[in-house]
């Protein structure tokens, strides 16, 4: 695996590997655990050539502290994609993607993304159904080349999503935030937020949306740790 954190460098590399072959992306923001091995996974069996970008987005964060507080290791990060099969890691440095002047919006970085890369198939996690259905749109809305993959979401053996910002759950945070999945499973949204409410968690927000097919969703603080979850109702 070769891991480039420049622009030009990555459009250098991926030219001569392009050749009519199958480009897989998967954008990531680190902190990789088994939720991204199954990304890679879906990547591999369909792409001759994986790459994997890894960036902490500067602009999916409302808290300055949640963005200066989410786990960054580069190294570990490396290691974990090259035993997952990727070929190819792209690990800016935020300056190389948001320029002086720049001024960023949700999908702005994966559009990005997609330029420097130019995948014929991108793939995301079902977990963040807000993103996947924003990502699908602009696909869509700028008649982009691209086919987006969405793969679904990997849990834990007790139900917890897999999120890299588990790791900041103390045990008790952790017992607690089992009520998300929980009142995921109701698959109603009323019977969901008593469920949450009994647990002592007072949601973002609890609603369903079309969101890639109707969609239960749920944003809740459990300390300080802010996790999303969501379950797909009919598509």
């Amino acid at each position: 695996m070769e891991t480039f954190d420049s622009i030009a460098e990555l459009r250098q590399a991926l030219a001569p590997l392009r050749d009519g072959r199958r480009v897989g992306l998967v954008p990531t923001m680190g902190a990789l655990h088994e939720g991204h091995a199954a990304l890679f996974r879906a990547a591999r069996a369909e792409c001759v050539v994986v790459v994997a970008s890894l960036f902490v987005n500067p602009s999916q964060f409302a808290d300055r502290d949640d963005l200066s507080a989410y786990p960054r290791d580069l190294e570990r990060d490396a290691g974990f994609a090259a035993e997952h099969g990727v070929d190819v890691l792209f690990a800016p440095a935020a300056a190389e993607l948001y320029p002086p002047g720049f001024a960023p919006w949700v999908a702005t970085i994966c559009l990005k993304l997609f330029n420097v890369a130019r995948p014929d198939v991108a793939y995301f996690g079902r977990k963040d159904a807000q993103q996947l259905a924003v990502i699908k749109q602009l696909v869509r809305d700028l008649d982009l080349e691209l086919e987006i993959r969405a793969v679904e979401t990997v849990r834990d053996t007790d139900g917890l999503a897999l999120s890299s910002r588990n790791a900041r759950l103390s045990a008790p945070e952790r017992e607690r935030a089992l009520a998300i999945p929980r009142a995921l499973a109701t698959r109603d949204p009323d019977r969901a937020r008593e469920i949450l409410t009994t647990a002592g968690i007072e949601p973002d927000y609890v609603a369903v949306a079309d969101l890639d097919g109707q969609t239960l969703a749920v944003a809740a603080r459990i300390g300080a740790t802010r996790l999303i979850d969501n379950v797909l109702l009919e598509r």
